[in-house]
């Protein structure tokens, strides 16, 4: 007997999911906006990235190499890396979903620390597992803290490094720590989305840990410094036979012709992103001054190592209005109730007539309110 009305139902962690939302790009009446909502590079794509991305879009009738054997070779040219243990993505979000998928399920936990990226929450449940938030320290990673909620239901451990939504960062001594005090079978994810804005010195050492470790994946994309975030490229390290299991279910033929040609070309130009580096360095630690200086109207900036301030709204100036009246201004930036900060905004450090703008908006606010 059919039943009109009758539907697939879908699993119930699914239900649990509460779906990604990207940062803002319009105002809520429709006004398009400069978008510092995204950690996008404000400077844009390299020419050699950009001009080898045209070139690869002669054939567009032929599949992509499945194998990205190009890619991964410059890829691992650059960093010292075994070309064979290098998986893509589309994006590294795909690779983060992909290890939750391969490692977790009913009845396994994943966890993070609090205030992290929120893909994980989603990676977690999209396989019904349960996600686990540890607590930070100041809006930055708590070492113990994490070690302190692993329990024998433990299978993945997602950490950020940098830090997204707080630019925080972590030591390669307290990394070293963590992985440490981690059971061999719990995989450890280090999402370095934002490593290339780190100085040589600060280095987590991440990529050398998991050339020897059983157990540790470390993630990068070309979506930030590199600037070729329309082309969901992203990468990972790991041991060969993690490297395989992931394989086993990455999505075929995931990253583009044109996408690898300007991955390659991308990673070969130091001298755009040492220009995007010091642009970035530059005008965060501008913008984290201009904030410190109105701290007596309740605003602090979380210290970053990112292309991204998080600027924490404790007085009269609230971050939702703080939002609204920079939209008046023709710019867009992240509010996060969502993720357990009403009272934060994060903002992409921009041009430097954007992040002029931003703070002399904000400090008008500040001085009104």
């Amino acid at each position: 007997m059919n039943d009109a009305a009758a539907k697939p139902a879908p699993k119930d962690w699914i239900l649990g999911i509460h779906a990604y939302v990207p940062g803002k790009s319009a105002a809520d009446d429709g006004r398009p906006l400069i978008k510092l909502s995204a950690n996008e590079n404000p400077l844009g794509t390299g020419a050699a990235a950009r001009a080898a991305l045209v070139a690869a879009t002669a054939d567009l009738a032929t599949y992509p190499d499945p194998g990205a054997a190009k890619l991964r070779e410059a890829i691992g040219a650059v960093h010292g890396l075994d070309p064979a243990r290098i998986i893509y993505g589309t994006g590294s979000d795909e690779l983060l979903h992909i290890a939750a998928s391969a490692y977790a399920g009913p009845g396994d936990e994943v966890l993070y620390v609090r205030y992290g990226f929120s893909v994980y929450d989603i990676a977690a449940r999209r396989v019904g597992a349960t996600p686990i938030e540890a607590p930070d320290a100041d809006y930055a990673t708590d070492v113990d803290a994490l070690l302190a909620c692993v329990t024998e239901k433990t299978k993945v451990v997602f950490l950020a490094n940098p830090n997204n939504p707080t630019g925080t960062m972590t030591s390669r001594e307290e990394i070293a720590r963590l992985h440490a005090g981690l059971r061999p079978d719990i995989l450890f994810v280090l999402d370095q989305a934002y490593a290339e804005y780190l100085d040589a010195d600060e280095d987590d050492a991440g990529l050398e840990l998991a050339k020897t470790a059983s157990n540790v994946f470390v993630t990068r994309t070309f979506s930030k410094i590199y600037g070729l975030a329309a082309e969901r490229i992203g990468w990972g390290y790991a041991s060969q036979d993690v490297i395989d299991i992931l394989h086993r279910i990455r999505a075929p033929f995931n990253v583009t012709t044109a996408g690898q040609a300007a991955a390659v070309a991308a990673i070969h130009d130091h001298e755009w992103v040492e220009a995007s580096r010091a642009h970035n360095a530059q005008w965060r630690e501008w913008l984290a001054g201009e904030i410190a200086s109105l701290s007596n109207h309740g605003l602090r900036a979380v210290p970053s190592r990112t292309n991204f301030l998080l600027i924490l709204f404790d007085g009269k100036l609230t971050a939702e209005a703080a939002m609204k009246g920079l939209w008046d201004e023709g710019y867009a930036t992240r509010w996060l109730p969502g993720q357990g900060l009403p009272n934060g905004l994060r903002i992409t450090i921009g041009t430097e007539e954007q992040t002029r703008a931003v703070a002399a908006k904000l400090r008008a606010m500040a001085e009104a309110a």
